[in-house]
């Protein structure tokens, strides 16, 4: 039961994963659901106090689980630590990777934005890149094509938290270092580098690890929006459609690309 409910809960919570889980084999989703679940509750953290330090709390709470299964401890209770345990068990590399995860997020309970683009970049490579990369491995991926699995996911974690922007804005948050057009539209710009490069190496990446990737199936359309007009970030504006969306997605998962 603890996969799925670790299902439902990406489903209701994270489409996009659960859209790009779903176009899988089944043997995969059984090694995904408990990640983007993870994850999903870890992002969560950060937003279910007020205080700070009881929002740290909470993700400190989550750091010490995953300790305690990659250390062969039982969490019971609990869906989504249940549906870990077996995975962090058997490869214990997914533990700091999560773990990193969280400690990123602490970022989220704090109101005070970063400091400068070198801090953002490890914010999105601590948690976009540290999932990515727990996902590919979990499905197979071999150490060498970690590179490149980390850029593209910067590229997608990117495009997720420009969507995202306009939210962070609203709960009194400073999402950006430099919230000129100019500089928003070179970072988008960055982002839609960092795609290119990786799908230029995806002969590095095998196919059974792809569907690891596909969760950022319409990033670099999202990107090349901002881009061509950064005044759509603040706006909302840089959704594609649903169709859109499942299009892209479905074109990667019949070409066995990403």
């Amino acid at each position: 039961m603890s996969l799925e409910a670790c299902a439902a809960s990406v489903e209701a919570g994270d489409p996009d994963r659960f859209a790009a889980t779903m176009a899988t084999p089944a043997a995969a989703r059984a090694a995904l659901w408990p990640l983007y679940a993870a994850n999903l509750e870890i992002a969560r953290a950060p937003w279910a106090a007020r205080e700070p330090l009881v929002a740290e709390m909470r993700l400190q709470w989550w750091i010490d689980t995953l300790e305690e299964l990659a250390a062969g401890q039982d969490r019971p209770g609990h869906a989504v630590t249940e549906a870990l345990a077996p995975a962090l068990r058997a490869d214990p590399g997914l533990a700091p990777l999560l773990t990193g995860l969280a400690e990123a997020r602490r970022h989220d309970c704090r109101a005070e934005p970063f400091p400068n683009a070198r801090a953002f970049d490890a914010y999105l490579d601590a948690t976009s890149g540290n999932l990515m990369w727990a996902a590919a491995r979990a499905l197979g991926a071999p150490e060498r094509c970690e590179a490149t699995v980390r850029d593209f996911a910067w590229g997608a974690g990117l495009a997720r938290y420009l969507e995202a922007a306009p939210e962070l804005v609203a709960r009194g948050r400073r999402p950006f270092v430099d919230p000129d057009p100019a500089a928003l539209a070179a970072l988008a710009g960055a982002g839609r580098d960092r795609i290119a490069r990786a799908r230029a190496a995806r002969a590095s990446i095998p196919p059974s690890a792809r569907p690891a990737l596909w969760p950022g199936a319409s990033a670099a359309a999202i990107l090349a929006r901002a881009a061509a007009r950064p005044e759509r970030i603040a706006a909302a504006r840089l959704a594609l459609s649903p169709f859109r969306r499942r299009a892209s997605l479905l074109g990667r998962a019949l070409a066995g690309t990403f």
